[in-house]
């Protein structure tokens, strides 16, 4: 048997999915007549409460038209030193955008409103001009963990008063959702603009929509092009993302009790050194100095479960809807075996 835990985007498309992208139907996306994208579209906007949104190929591209869009060369994007659009884009936002990152070293992933502010550039030729902060909701380097509505709510407030836009990576944003049982809209209302990704824990094989305004997603239209963003018969994936939003966000609460008890399992065992704490479906610890993370993934490997390393001494395990009970019980029983 194999368990891959190496992310949630290794998600396969369910037999329903299937049956329901194939049922789909299309027009050409580029052309703006495919009717399940527009369906897509529309229903993600109205759910967090934006005026519209644009289907794209991957959570990298949103995010990336998202910060074109927001920002005018030379500026400055606050997010967290963990944030996604900072360590795993490639550069994107220098290549794209040609803006520079203000970091914030916040509590995995997130950081508070007197964090921020002092980080805002003050209107001085010397540096360049703030125009754009960023949250990532869950934070993946974080531990999956997630922003309390409190915080979200102070940092929201301050950006529309100052008149400085805010965006949230929503990467696995259903899983912060489902977590705290918080509404869409109610955490719509906190962002300009939002990317919300489909190929995660909701189990779609592609895609990610980007929501905001009317005049902000007139303009990521023209990004998404240049990018090389725009399908054509893109209802056959939006389809899956559809069936996904209707059927695949409650049952992320198996996911993230399925990761509770790997942090249980693993908790008990003397070759971990720590283990950060596990809100939603990801699981980072870090083994002691005296073993060997390669050898360790590689134990793993010959048992049949996948994992990545996260940095010196660290693994990531991700929990989603292709680990069941039969590949819970194989994980259990070789991680309590594997390192007594």
């Amino acid at each position: 048997m194999i368990v891959d835990l190496r992310s949630d985007t290794v998600t396969q498309p369910t037999a329903e999915m299937k049956e329901a992208m194939m049922a789909a139907k299309v027009g050409d996306d580029v052309l703006g007549d495919d009717p399940t994208v527009l369906e897509l579209e529309s229903i993600l906007a109205q759910r967090f409460g934006h005026e519209t949104a644009l289907f794209c190929p991957s959570g990298t591209m949103t995010n990336q038209i998202a910060i074109k869009v927001h920002t005018n060369s030379p500026g400055e994007v606050i997010c967290d030193e963990l944030a996604h659009i900072y360590r795993y884009e490639g550069g994107g936002m220098a290549f794209n955008s040609g803006v520079s990152n203000r970091l914030i070293k916040g509590d995995r992933g997130r950081f508070t409103l007197e964090q921020m502010i002092p980080e805002i550039n003050p209107d001085d030729i010397h540096f360049p001009p703030t125009q754009l902060v960023s949250l990532e909701n869950t934070c993946n380097k974080g531990g999956g963990c997630y922003w309390e509505m409190t915080e979200l709510e102070r940092i929201s407030t301050y950006c529309r008063k100052n008149q400085l836009p805010i965006h949230l990576d929503g990467a696995r944003l259903y899983n912060a959702l489902v977590a705290q049982s918080t509404s869409e809209l109610e955490m719509g209302k906190h962002f300009d603009s939002i990317s919300i990704c489909l190929s995660k824990g909701l189990g779609a094989p592609v895609g990610s929509v980007l929501t905001g305004s009317a005049s902000f997603i007139k303009k990521a239209k023209r990004i998404r092009k240049i990018l090389g963003g725009g399908m054509r018969q893109a209802g056959y994936l939006a389809a899956a993302g559809i069936y996904a939003l209707n059927h695949h966000v409650d049952r992320l609460k198996i996911d993230h009790e399925n990761a509770k008890k790997i942090e249980a399992v693993l908790s008990n065992n003397e070759a971990i050194d720590f283990i950060k704490p596990v809100d939603t479906n990801i699981v980072i610890f870090k083994l002691k100095d005296s073993i060997d993370s390669e050898n360790y993934l590689q134990a793993l490997a010959e048992k049949g479960i996948k994992a990545v390393g996260m940095g010196p001494q660290t693994i990531r395990f991700v929990t989603h809807l292709g680990i069941g009970e039969k590949e819970m019980d194989c994980l259990v029983s070789n991680l309590s075996s594997l390192l007594d």
